[in-house]
């Protein structure tokens, strides 16, 4: 609140003290001090909610509120763009899509692969057994990749995670 809105609220014998110099004038600005910083994050409270614009220490507690609080290491930018796509990651979830979507937000990376063909030592595919294929550019974020993939698989199912070098000539 600023000054004159502080004072509007003093009873009428406190406004009619108000004059510059007085003790009660510097009350006052020291009130409408202590109140600005407040009045600041009000007025843009807006952008603390989207996930693109919040202050980066404000990222982690969005990502804890729509369930996104993983370990990320691959950066704040990441996380943030996890928060953003939290509903969608949600609506798959259980699925080879959702896993994929959710891989793929993590790290950027778009070429992952999951298959839930795998044979198994006779040739015939293993029942609830999935394979992900994930780049080996993503190596280092074998541990995040893990976590996700063991909370998006539905419980029942078991996983391997394989890392794939690109394809010669590829760069």
């Amino acid at each position: 609140m600023r000054s004159p809105d502080i004072q509007r609220l003093l009873p009428g014998v406190f406004q009619r003290t108000v004059m510059p110099g007085s003790p009660l004038t510097a009350l006052l600005a020291v009130m409408d001090a202590l109140h600005a910083p407040s009045e600041d994050v009000l007025a843009g409270l807006e952008s603390h909610f989207d996930p693109r614009r919040a202050p980066d220490r404000f990222v982690p507690f969005l990502a804890r509120w729509v369930g996104m609080d993983l370990p990320v290491s691959t950066g704040l930018g990441r996380l943030r763009e996890l928060v953003a796509q939290a509903v969608e990651i949600s609506r798959w979830r259980g699925t080879a899509r959702g896993l994929r979507l959710f891989l793929t937000t993590a790290t950027g990376r778009t070429d992952f692969q999951v298959d839930d063909a795998v044979p198994g030592e006779d040739g015939r595919p293993r029942p609830f057994h999935v394979l992900v294929l994930a780049p080996s550019a993503v190596s280092a974020h074998r541990l995040l990749l893990e976590r996700i993939i063991e909370r998006e698989k539905p419980a029942y199912v078991t996983y391997e995670l394989r890392f794939a070098q690109p394809p010669q000539g590829a760069s």
